[in-house]
């Protein structure tokens, strides 16, 4: 992949604003904005499920005393019937980068280079740690080798 200086931090970069720049020319058929629950709400919703969990487990005589590993069992699938949610609730809320520009009233465009530069930093941010920890796959890639 080619580089391209990034005089912001005085280091070469591989070419992430190239990628950026051709990412956001699809902006308005693949960028979409999604609702995210968070804070005290994604609590409200463990709490719940916690709940629910406790009481649908009780109705079959299963309960805390028994079963020592219950608790983590619970608290597991509660994240995930409350990650499930969070993504239902995300997948069916989705606005288009158009939509959400006409809605901001955002006729410079602001919002889509607000977002070129984040998606650049976190490609960048990306390939720096996958690149830092290339010697570990390594290392296990030639463990396996020996092992078989």
């Amino acid at each position: 992949m080619a580089t391209v200086w990034d005089g912001r931090k005085g280091t070469e970069e591989p070419a992430a604003a190239a990628l950026a720049s051709e990412i956001l020319s699809r902006a308005d058929r693949d960028v979409t904005f999604m609702v995210h629950l968070v804070g005290e709400s994604q609590n409200l919703l463990v709490r719940h499920f916690v709940v629910f969990i406790e009481t649908e487990l009780a109705k079959r005589g299963i309960t805390y005393g028994a079963h020592p590993l219950l608790r983590p069992f619970i608290e597991t699938h509660a994240r995930e019937l409350t990650d499930f949610v969070l993504q239902g609730i995300g997948l069916r809320h989705q606005f288009g980068l158009q939509a959400l520009e006409i809605m901001a009233g955002d006729p410079s465009r602001l919002l889509r280079v607000d977002l070129w530069d984040s998606l650049e930093s976190h490609i960048n941010d990306a390939q720096r740690h996958f690149v830092s920890g290339v010697g570990g796959l390594q290392r296990i890639l030639v463990q396996i080798e020996t092992d078989t």
